[in-house]
């Protein structure tokens, strides 16, 4: 039985995320001619206004502030 060289998996890992971060170059921005789509109202996370109102009350309550949606952090210095 052979044995594998304990050097080898960590070849094949260092080789797959050069690969990744080779594939991940490829990725561009949207031009200035391309963000006219990307403001569409469907394009938008909250389309239901309704359900963003709610979901702000809610994430107001939990964290006893508001405007805390989208970024880590509110008002009881956690994150």
């Amino acid at each position: 039985m052979k044995a594998i060289h304990p050097v080898a998996p960590i070849r094949r890992l260092a080789g797959m995320g050069l690969l990744a971060l080779g594939l991940l170059t490829g990725c561009a921005g949207p031009q200035p001619w391309e963000k006219g789509d990307l403001a569409r109202p469907e394009m938008r996370m909250d389309r239901d206004p309704l359900e963003a109102r709610f979901s702000g009350h809610v994430s107001a309550s939990k964290e006893a502030s508001s405007g805390g949606e989208g970024v880590g952090g509110g008002g009881c210095g956690c994150n």
